[in-house]
């Protein structure tokens, strides 16, 4: 469905402590196969150490791995050099101000920066689909200082997209609560809005 409304992209996302989604590593492996060379392939992992993060993406075979938590410097090195070809994304969650210095410290080490709406801070880790917006002032000022391409994700829908990349100027948007019904199933009648031109 996504590949037919012309996604760059599909957002593949392993367990995580809270958020809608996630699917077992054996279906993304699988998901990933079926569509290799037809659209680009983001495992979305919590983990964290540079061993964990490897074998999660070796055994998953996507294209580009998506770290939705704060990961060492070593993770980003051991990904280089074992993973050669996968691209990196680090999730950036915009809770203030910080977020710009984090992105800058993170965008030497990634191809993409994704600014996200997630809180790190609470009993339960947030790190993605939590259906909230945040500052996109403060997402278009990292998008000002960074030389790679930001993606913005954090509550988008059909109803607000335009508006995001109006005040953001992203490379692109990830949307994910935005485009599910209740059962939390890929809507077709909301990504075929999201989709229109």
């Amino acid at each position: 469905m996504a590949i037919n409304a012309g996604a760059w992209a599909i957002g593949l996302v392993a367990a995580m402590p809270s958020g809608p989604g996630p699917i077992d590593d054996a279906r993304i492996a699988a998901i990933a196969k079926a569509t290799k060379g037809r659209i680009k392939r983001f495992l979305l992992t919590s983990r964290t150490g540079p061993d964990d993060v490897v074998d999660h993406v070796q055994s998953c075979g996507t294209d580009v791995v998506q770290l939705v938590d704060d990961v060492p410097a070593k993770t980003y090195a051991a990904l280089r050099q074992k993973c050669g070809g996968v691209q990196i994304v680090q999730v950036i969650h915009v809770q203030g101000p910080e977020a710009l210095d984090q992105a800058k410290k993170a965008a030497p080490h990634c191809d993409y920066i994704l600014l996200d709406s997630g809180r790190t801070d609470g009993p339960i880790r947030e790190l993605g689909g939590t259906g909230r917006t945040h500052n996109w002032n403060i997402s278009r000022q990292i998008v000002d200082i960074l030389t790679v391409p930001v993606i913005l994700a954090g509550g988008l829908s059909p109803d607000n997209v335009a508006t995001a990349c109006r005040a953001v100027s992203p490379f692109a948007v990830d949307i994910c609560s935005g485009l599910r019904g209740p059962d939390m199933a890929l809507d077709a009648q909301k990504l075929a809005r999201f989709a229109a031109p």
